[in-house]
């Protein structure tokens, strides 16, 4: 398999969403409903992303490893595995709520799974926020306290954000999603979330959303003062790297060109601003959408055995995860 695949969007209604994928993105969301979430690459029993277009149109990302881990992953990839990261758009209208996932050490015993995760700003509303980790000194003990007098607020760590901002946010690190955010968040496979505290806020059906207190403080890294974000910049270069994955932000100029080559590993490219056209560096006869255009808010799984070229329409920036691979 060398050709992109692009998947269809799975929107979630979500409390604090909005309808801002629409202005944005230029998305047609479903009507009426306020939307959090756009799942753009997800491979779950409860969630699977299918193939939009091409010769696999109509697939399952399922279908596709199960029938092509090698061509996908590459050869050492179990035909088994779940596709490792889940990639979704966050229209944050509202704020989050407070909350953390599970650490590795302790999600097997909550009965979770850990998840870290990459925010990536693509837009703000002014003085924007967000909020990771904790003020620095806070005690467990205070934070408890705090739970119970409804003074949150005051023990975690706020700074402002702007576009291009971008923040990895590890499992164990308590943190928030401020209102006026729109979000690129590149994460593990997992969508195991604890609920700490919810700012008195009801869900769509008019009740206190639930609460997972007990896990969270199990959860929370006690140790984790006021992380600071990395700061927009006009050129290329890393802005995450973990043992789940890395993230490189690729800055072209108009008609430049991104070479991607093949047998190297599985990526992903997002298109954060601008605009490309992909093109298949395959032996002539192969089955491709050479010329495709990807604009802002696209974003594509590029298999092992496929080659690519991304020439820029103008000014662009892309993000490229990849070595997610590397336990296959």
């Amino acid at each position: 398999m060398r050709n992109l695949l692009r998947f269809v969007p799975l929107y979630q209604e979500r409390v604090w969403g909005g309808r801002g994928l629409e202005s944005a993105l230029g998305r047609t969301l479903p009507a009426g409903r306020p939307i959090g979430e756009s799942w753009e690459i997800v491979d779950r029993p409860e969630a699977q992303s299918v193939v939009a277009s091409g010769p696999t149109q109509g697939w399952t990302l399922r279908a596709a490893l199960e029938k092509h881990a090698a061509g996908v992953m590459g050869p050492k990839w179990p035909a088994g595995k779940p596709f490792p990261i889940l990639m979704k758009w966050l229209d944050c209208r509202e704020r989050l709520s407070l909350q953390v996932h599970p650490p590795a050490g302790v999600a097997g015993e909550l009965g979770g799974e850990p998840k870290t995760e990459n925010w990536y700003i693509a837009h703000t509303a002014p003085d924007a926020h967000l909020i990771v980790g904790l003020k620095r000194g806070v005690t467990r003990a205070q934070f408890e306290r705090a739970i119970a007098d409804n003074t949150v607020e005051q023990c975690v760590h706020h700074f402002n954000v702007a576009a291009g901002d971008s923040i990895l946010v590890h499992s164990g690190q308590v943190h928030a999603i401020d209102a006026g955010n729109l979000i690129l968040e590149i994460q593990q496979n997992s969508d195991t979330t604890y609920r700490v505290y919810d700012w008195g806020r009801v869900g769509l059906d008019g009740r206190p959303r639930q609460l997972h207190v007990a896990q969270s403080l199990r959860s929370i890294d006690w140790n984790d003062f006021e992380p600071a974000p990395l700061r927009a910049a006009p050129t290329s270069g890393t802005i995450a790297d973990c043992d789940e994955f890395s993230i490189r932000r690729v800055v072209l100029g108009p008609g430049e060109r991104c070479h991607l080559r093949a047998g190297e590993q599985p990526r992903l490219l997002s298109v954060v601003s601008g605009a490309v056209r992909a093109s298949l560096d395959n032996p002539p006869g192969s089955r491709a959408a050479s010329g495709e255009r990807l604009a802002r808010g696209d974003n594509v799984l590029l298999p092992y055995a496929g080659a690519f070229t991304f020439a820029a329409e103008a000014t662009t920036i892309l993000l490229v995860t990849e070595n997610f691979a590397r336990g296959g």
